[in-house]
């Protein structure tokens, strides 16, 4: 088996992809505090042609060196804002007709394996600081939480971790 080359694995260039069809799915870091998981999660939301990145509080903001080294460019090809105050952030997307959904270990949480997202509506997937997790304030303002299955010692995932397999199970479910 041969490895393709960069150059056959056909991707859009910038402008073609901020012209393509983003998959309904903005992604907020609530007081994300690591500048190479933010640049992740930027790579990440284009892998997966995220129509956003939602940059809350003391989460950093590009241009970064720091950011950069992991989002490989991302940040020029996704669509990003930042707000001072994630509840700001939640309380627009809610009026722009966007479902809020934590990504959190919570009471009466759904786990993601069981949760299906409706075709035609658009979701804003929160995910919190490294420490604390999604912050009160936001989680009194969600319409879902959801949570994903784990079966080790650990108490959690890495946020990229997390953002990654949440990405891709909105993207199978919605897409394939």
């Amino acid at each position: 088996m041969r490895k393709l080359k960069l150059d056959e694995l056909n991707r859009p260039d910038i402008e073609e992809f901020k012209a393509q069809e983003k998959l309904p799915v903005v992604v907020v870091l609530d007081n994300v505090r690591s500048m190479h998981n933010v640049g992740s999660i930027f790579r990440t939301a284009d892998g997966f042609a995220l129509e956003k990145v939602i940059l809350c509080g003391i989460t950093a903001q590009p241009p970064h060196r720091e950011i950069e080294k992991t989002a490989l460019g991302a940040t020029q090809s996704v669509d990003w804002i930042h707000y001072t105050d994630t509840v700001q952030a939640v309380d627009t997307l809610r009026a722009l007709g966007y479902e809020i959904i934590a990504i959190e270990q919570a009471e009466n949480s759904t786990m993601l394996n069981t949760f299906q997202p409706d075709q035609g509506k658009k979701y804003a997937l929160i995910f919190g600081n490294e420490v604390d997790g999604v912050s009160d304030e936001v989680m009194a303002k969600i319409d879902e939480c959801i949570e994903i299955p784990q079966f080790g010692t650990k108490h959690s995932f890495n946020i990229v971790i997390s953002a990654g397999i949440v990405f891709w199970d909105f993207f199978a479910k919605l897409r394939l």
